[in-house]
C-alpha cells in the first residue's frame, strides 16, 4: 500500500480510503437488513491489506454505518484514522455540538481524528457556520477538548466556489469529487495542495460509472489495465494534490482488486497521463456534438428531462457505458436526483429544437435514445 502525506496534518494516509456507504446486506424474513458480521470483516481485510482511513456519515446504511465501523475499529483503533461528518442543519453550535456527540457514542470512541462539516457549500459557510456561537466555533472548542482532531469539510458545490473555501484557512482536509468523466474540481485540488489541504476523493469510479465494463474507456491505455475501475482509480492517484481516494467497498473482492491498484507504486507516467487527458477531451467533444447540456431546451411541456436523457446517450454513445446507462435511463423520474421523463415520453411537438442554439435534432436523437436504452 501507498502512503502519502495528508497535507500539512503531520499525518501519512494510506493511498486508498475506504468508504463506509456502501456496507454488504442480507434477507431476513424477506427483509433488507444491514449484514454486519460480513461488513466487519469486509473492513477488517481492509485493514489487514494497508487502508489506515475509513470514512463514514451519521446516515449511510440506514443509519448504521458509524455503529459497524466503531465495531470494526476495535482492535485497530491506534492503526487507522477515523473520518465521519455533520450534517450543517441550522446555524446553531449547540445542535452541531449534540449531533457530534451522538456520533461519538455510536462510533463508541473518544475522539474522531477528521470530522467534516458534511457536503457544504459556499452560502452555508457564510450564513449557517462561520456565524456567532455557530458550528465552526463549537469545532473549534471540540478541538480544543479533544473531541476531534482536524476540522474538514465536504463539498459539493460549484467548482468555483470550492476555491474560496480552501482560501478561508479555516479547514485542514477537503473531501470532494474527481474523476475521469467529472474534472471540475482540478482548480480547487491544486489550490487545497497549494494552501497546505489534505485532499480525499470521493466517486474516484464516477459514482459506479466507471465500474461498469467499457472497452471504450479500457482502451485509453490498451493492454495496461483490465478494467475501466482500475484505470479511474490510477487517473485519481496520479494527482500530485490528491492524497487519498476514496472507495466504497461492499465485497471482499472489492477490497482485494482496489488494494491491488492502490499498491501500484508508478499509478501512471506522464506520457500515459498525457494520452488519457487527450482522449478525454476528444470523448468530451464527441459527447458535445450531441448535446452541450446548455438546457436551452428546456422544460420541455410533457417533463421530458432532454439533457438527463442525452447525457445517458452519451455515456452509451461515446464511452460504451451500456449498462450503467441502462440502469439509469430506468430510473428517471423514479428518484428525486433525476426528475422528469425519459425519452419514451416525448410527442415530438419540435418546440425544444426551437429553442436549441445547436440546432440539433432533437426529437430524432429522443426517439434513438428511447431505443437504445428503453
Amino acid at each position: 500500500m501507498q502512503y502519502r502525506p495528508f497535507g500539512n496534518t503531520g499525518i501519512d494516509i494510506s493511498a486508498l480510503g475506504f468508504g463506509a456507504m456502501r456496507l454488504p446486506g442480507k434477507t431476513i424474513n424477506g427483509k433488507q437488513v444491514m449484514d454486519e458480521e460480513e461488513g466487519i470483516r469486509i473492513i477488517r481485510r481492509a485493514f489487514e491489506l494497508g487502508v489506515n482511513y475509513i470514512d463514514t456519515a451519521p446516515y449511510y446504511c440506514d443509519g448504521e454505518s458509524e455503529v459497524i465501523v466503531g465495531k470494526a475499529l476495535k482492535g485497530w483503533r491506534d492503526k487507522v484514522y477515523l473520518s465521519t461528518k455533520n450534517p450543517i442543519e441550522n446555524a446553531s453550535g449547540d445542535d452541531w455540538r449534540a449531533r457530534l456527540e451522538k456520533s461519538l457514542k455510536k462510533l463508541d470512541v473518544d475522539c474522531i481524528d477528521f470530522y467534516h462539516m458534511w457536503g457544504i457549500n459556499l452560502e452555508a459557510y457564510n450564513n449557517s457556520i462561520h456565524v456567532p456561537n455557530g458550528p465552526l466555533e463549537a469545532a473549534r472548542r471540540a478541538k480544543e477538548e479533544g473531541l476531534i482532531r482536524h476540522i474538514s469539510f465536504s463539498f459539493h458545490d460549484k467548482a468555483e466556489n470550492l476555491l474560496p473555501l480552501v482560501d478561508t484557512g479555516v479547514f485542514e482536509t477537503v473531501l470532494l469529487q474527481y474523476n475521469l468523466l467529472d474534472r471540475a474540481n482540478e482548480a480547487g485540488i491544486a489550490r487545497a495542495k497549494e494552501m497546505g489541504l489534505g485532499v480525499v476523493v470521493m466517486g474516484p469510479v464516477g459514482g459506479g460509472r466507471l465500474g461498469m465494463p467499457s472497452e471504450a474507456i479500457r482502451n485509453l491505455l490498451p493492454g495496461k489495465v483490465k478494467s475501466s475501475a482500475q484505470l479511474a482509480l490510477r487517473f485519481v492517484l496520479a494527482n500530485p494534490g490528491v492524497t487519498c481516494a476514496l472507495s466504497g467497498m461492499g465485497t471482499m473482492e472489492m477490497v482485494e482488486e482496489n488494494c491491488r491498484v492502490a499498491s501500484n507504486e508508478a499509478p501512471l507516467s506522464e506520457e500515459e497521463l498525457a494520452s488519457v487527458n487527450a482522449s478525454m477531451e476528444e470523448n468530451k467533444r464527441m459527447a458535445e456534438l450531441y448535446c452541450t447540456g446548455c438546457n436551452y431546451c428546456m422544460p420541455c411541456p410533457h417533463e421530458v428531462n432532454i439533457p438527463l436523457n442525452f447525457q445517458l446517450m452519451n455515456y452509451l454513445r461515446v464511452y460504451k457505458l451500456a449498462d450503467y446507462a441502462k440502469e439509469q435511463y430506468a430510473q428517471i423520474g423514479k428518484v428525486d436526483w433525476m426528475k422528469g421523463k425519459n425519452a419514451a415520453a416525448c410527442i415530438e411537438c419540435g418546440l425544444c429544437e426551437e429553442k436549441c442554439p445547436q440546432k440539433i435534432e432533437i426529437r430524432k436523437q429522443l426517439r434513438e435514445t428511447a431505443e437504445a436504452l428503453g
